[in-house]
Order: C-alpha cells, then structure tokens, then sequence
C-alpha cells in the first residue's frame, strides 16, 4: 500500500514512519492513521517527546551511550572496576546488562557492528575509541557481549586482534547465547549465567 491519494501530511506522516527500522508501509499507514484519530493532546505528547530526545539527549563522551549528562551516570559512578570494559552494539543491550545485576564494570557502545554487506567498517563504529581507552591504562579485561550473529561474532573477532597486543584480557560472553539472537531480548538469568561463564578469546 503507498500513501497516494492521502493528504499530504498524511502522506508525509507515512513516509516518515517508513522509515523507522523494521516499520513498513502497511504499519507506517497503521500508525499515521492511528496518529491522526488519537486525541490531540496525545498527539503533541509524541511530538514533543520526539523533539525533547533530540534536544536533550546526548552520547557519554567516554563510553558512548545515551544520556542526559555528560559522562553519563554509569562513567560517573565512583563504585564501578573502572578495570572492566564491557562492549556492547547498542545502547539498549546496556539496560539488558544492568537489569541482570551481575556487572559492576563500565561499558564501550559501539553503535553497531562490523557489516561490510551493509558497509559498516570500523570507521562507522566506536573502535577507535574503545582503542583508546585500553591504551590510556587501568584497564584489565574487556568483555565482548556482541550478538551471536555473524556481525557481531565478527566485531568481537576483530576486536580481539586490536586489543589482545595492548597487553588487555579479552574475554566474551558464554555460548548460552542462542545464535541469531539480539542480546536486548535475552532473559535476565540466561545473560546473567553468559556473563559469569565468559571465556578467554
């Protein structure tokens, strides 16, 4: 189904919604209509929660998740190993890992991984920076909770032969992992029992 015939910000409201990931057309319409029949004032709620994200949020300049504050709460927090780096694609696997309570350490958000298909190399991630952290000192063992897909089996890989010659543990997250799957839909004990069961790359 396209947007043709609509009004054009109905239109425009469709083509935008398109363009969210995993967001087609047939729901990109579901959603501008059901946008157009909710009261106004819900409505302005979504536009305006649209507008505050992109005002007031903004990526921790040491581990590169999302905040409010800059370094955000976790960089901040005196009481984690500041030895521990734990690197994650996405901002969202960083709320996974805290909900398990397992992890005291600091993260590294790469915002992605390694897809040459898609062309993602390591210039389009935070690698460089990940680099510097290691090289700055104090930092005993990073862990590579990537996703057990093939992209990010290939981050970690990768990750791997940049670090291990900087003198740093490289371990990553236990096989419990289903393969193909996102780590932000992990169960709490399954990525709790992958953390404890980490190994040596």
């Amino acid at each position: 189904m396209s947007a043709a015939g609509a009004p054009e910000p109905i239109a425009r409201l469709i083509q935008e919604f398109a363009r969210l990931p995993g967001i087609g057309p047939r729901s990109a319409q579901r959603l501008a209509y059901h946008v157009l029949r909710a009261p106004e004032d819900e409505a302005l709620a979504l536009a305006r929660a649209l507008g505050d994200v992109k005002r007031r949020i903004v990526f921790c300049g040491a581990c590169f998740n999302i905040t409010e504050d800059d370094p955000c709460a976790l960089c901040a927090d005196e009481q984690r190993d500041r030895a521990l780096i734990c690197v994650v694609e996405e901002p969202l696997d960083v709320l996974v890992m805290e909900r398990t309570g397992g992890y005291r350490g600091l993260y590294h958000v790469l915002h992605g991984a390694l897809s040459p298909i898609e062309g993602v190399g390591p210039d389009q991630l935070r690698v460089r920076e990940l680099a510097g952290r290691v090289e700055g000192g104090g930092v005993t063992e990073v862990i590579m909770a990537t996703n057990p897909s093939l992209e990010g089996e290939a981050t970690s890989m990768y990750l791997q032969r940049l670090l291990q010659p900087l003198g740093v543990r490289v371990t990553r997250l236990a096989r419990g992992l289903p393969s193909g799957a996102d780590i932000e839909y992990m169960d709490d004990l399954t990525l709790a029992r992958a953390l404890e069961g980490r190994q040596e790359l």
